[in-house]
C-alpha cells in the first residue's frame, strides 16, 4: 500500500500509464509496463476514459503492475463515471485483484451523458466519493490538485478551500496536474500549507516530445506555457528527434529543481514512453 511508503523516503518517483485505445496495441501495453518496472518506480497509475470507458482494462493493467511487476499500482476511479451501487462492485473487483490504492477524481463528463444523468449523479465531487471509497476497504486514496487552479474554480482562493475538503474527506495524499513552470507548484505548496492542508503533494509533469503533443496538453489541461519552452518549440518543432531531446531535457530540468526544492513526489505523466521515465528517475536518483 502507498500509504506504507509515504513518509519512508525523501523522495517519491512514480509515473502514469494508460491502456491503448486499440484492441491491437493492448497487448504491447505489459512489454511497456516490464519496462518502466525496471526503472523501478515506488507506483505506476493507471488511467481511463471518461466515465469509466475502458475500465476492465484498466483493472487488468492495474493487478499486472501490483501482481506481476510487484510495484504499487494506482488504479483511477472517477465520481462522474459512479454511483453507489457500481462503485462498491468496483471497488470490490479491485480487492479481488489485490489492488489496494485509488485516485479518485471527478472526471470529465461522457460525451453521451445527459443532462439529467450529470446533473442527479450520486457523487457531484470527488471529495464525495472518498468517504465512500474508505467505508468500502483499507484503500490508500489519492486525489488530484492544481497548480494553476482547476480551470472551473472562479479564483485560486476557491480552489483552495475545495482542495482541503478533499484533504480532509480521508484523501492520503495529492497528486498534481502537470505544469511547466515550478513556481506555480511552488506557490500552490505554500498556499496549502498556509490553508491547513498537511498532507504530501506530488509533482506532475510531464515531457513534451513534439510540437502537436503540447498543443493537444495545453488543451485539455489548461496549463500555461512558459517562454522558455515556446522557444524550444519554435526551435526544435520541425525536427522530430531534436524536439524529443530537447522536451526530455527540459522535464529533467524540472525535475531536478523539484527534487532540489525537497518535493515530496515527482509523478511523470509518460504516455507509455519507458524512456521519459528512465531519463528522468535517473537524472534525479
Amino acid at each position: 500500500m502507498i500509504t506504507d511508503i509515504l513518509s519512508s523516503k525523501n523522495l517519491m518517483l512514480s509515473c502514469e500509464v494508460f491502456p491503448p485505445k486499440k484492441e491491437e496495441d493492448f497487448t504491447k501495453v505489459f512489454g511497456i509496463l516490464d519496462e518502466i518496472a525496471s526503472a523501478k518506480p515506488d507506483f505506476i497509475s493507471v488511467t481511463y476514459g471518461a466515465g469509466g470507458s475502458n475500465v476492465g482494462k484498466n483493472v487488468e493493467i492495474a493487478s499486472y503492475i501490483q501482481n506481476k511487476c510487484k510495484i504499487e499500482s494506482l488504479a483511477h476511479m472517477t465520481s462522474v463515471g459512479y454511483d453507489r451501487a457500481h462503485l462498491a462492485e468496483g471497488l470490490e473487483k479491485l480487492k479481488s485483484e489485490g489492488i489496494v490504492n485509488i485516485l479518485a477524481l471527478r472526471g470529465d463528463r461522457p460525451k453521451d451523458m445527459t443532462d439529467e444523468r450529470y446533473n442527479s449523479r450520486e457523487f457531484e465531487h470527488a471529495s464525495d466519493m472518498i468517504p465512500f471509497i474508505k467505508e468500502h476497504g483499507s484503500f490508500c486514496v489519492a486525489g488530484a490538485c492544481y497548480p494553476e487552479k482547476h480551470f472551473e474554480a472562479p479564483d485560486e482562493l476557491t480552489d483552495l478551500k475545495n482542495l482541503k475538503i478533499k484533504a480532509s474527506s480521508g484523501c492520503d495524499f495529492l497528486i498534481s496536474q502537470l505544469f511547466f513552470d515550478n513556481e506555480y507548484f511552488y506557490r500552490l505548496q505554500d498556499n496549502a500549507d498556509k490553508i491547513g492542508i498537511k498532507i504530501p503533494m506530488d509533482a506532475g509533469i510531464m515531457p513534451i516530445t513534439s510540437a502537436k503533443q503540447l498543443g493537444t496538453t495545453v488543451t485539455l489541461s489548461g496549463t500555461s506555457v512558459p517562454k522558455e519552452l515556446s522557444d524550444i518549440i519554435a526551435k526544435y518543432g520541425d525536427d522530430k528527434e531534436d524536439m524529443k531531446k530537447a522536451g526530455i531535457d527540459y522535464a529533467i530540468r524540472q525535475a531536478i529543481d523539484l527534487a532540489d526544492h525537497s518535493v515530496h513526489g515527482i509523478h511523470v505523466y509518460a504516455m507509455n514512453k519507458p524512456e521519459l521515465v528512465k531519463a528522468i528517475f535517473n537524472a534525479v536518483r
